[in-house]
């Protein structure tokens, strides 16, 4: 009897140290309750975008090859020489001789300048769409959502001045506001922070006049958390 009585404290301390264990891993692993406190900041910088494809060309490609000789002018035909009276020879002056070798020698034309080759001016980036963040519920949220492009079809959502509650498993969705809800979206990736600028690349089969709302979206409780509506600029 004794015994089993002192067994039973043992048991009821372990039974308790797995309760919290339980609840422990609820409150920080599933609910995340410490993002509630904690913020990640980050400060991304522009984003980068990938350089245009540029056409080179060379002098070597202008210039002639070896199997197309440069070309030259004919050179001149010399005159006869005819033979001095009988006499005493008359010999000629260097002048003179200076100027025959001047009229013998044949004229090769000068190969084609070829100005060097330059490379294109870089894409201007310009802003395409852009729209302020707004609070959900009781969650707040601020900031700019910009869509930065450069023409070639390459996009990216910029978040700036941006700050937002933080809580667990949030990503970034472009929305199609005209379902009235989250069903239809694009998911650009997990939130990188829920403070500073960062940036998230658009796919470029996306339409950005379909897809016109960002939202910070809590998946793990299908709660968002903020959105901004874009407006093409």
């Amino acid at each position: 009897m004794i015994n089993s009585l002192r067994t039973y404290p043992a048991r009821w301390a372990a039974g308790a140290v797995a309760g919290l264990a339980v609840l422990a891993w609820l409150a920080f692993g599933y609910f995340g309750v410490h993002t509630l406190f904690v913020d990640d900041v980050v400060s991304e910088a522009a984003p980068v975008f990938d350089a245009p494809a540029v056409e080179t060309s060379t002098a070597a490609s202008a210039a002639p090859s070896a199997e197309q000789p440069a070309a030259t002018e004919a050179a001149p035909t010399t005159p006869p020489v005819t033979e001095a009276p009988a006499g005493d020879p008359v010999e000629a002056t260097a002048p003179e001789i200076e100027a025959e070798a001047v009229e013998a020698a044949p004229v090769t034309a000068a190969a084609p300048t070829v100005p060097p080759a330059t490379a294109p001016a870089a894409p201007e980036i310009v802003t395409e769409a852009a729209g302020d963040f707004s609070g959900s519920g009781r969650y707040s949220t601020g900031g700019q959502a910009v869509v930065l492009g450069n023409g070639t079809g390459q996009r990216f959502l910029r978040f700036e001045n941006f700050e937002t509650s933080n809580g667990p498993d949030l990503n970034v969705y472009l929305v199609n506001s005209s379902t009235g809800d989250v069903s239809d979206f694009v998911d650009l990736g997990d939130l990188k922070g829920n403070i500073g600028e960062q940036n998230y690349e658009i796919p470029a089969d996306v339409d950005l006049s379909v897809y016109d709302t960002v939202w910070v979206w809590c998946v793990r409780f299908g709660t968002g958390f903020g959105s901004a509506q874009l407006t093409v600029a």
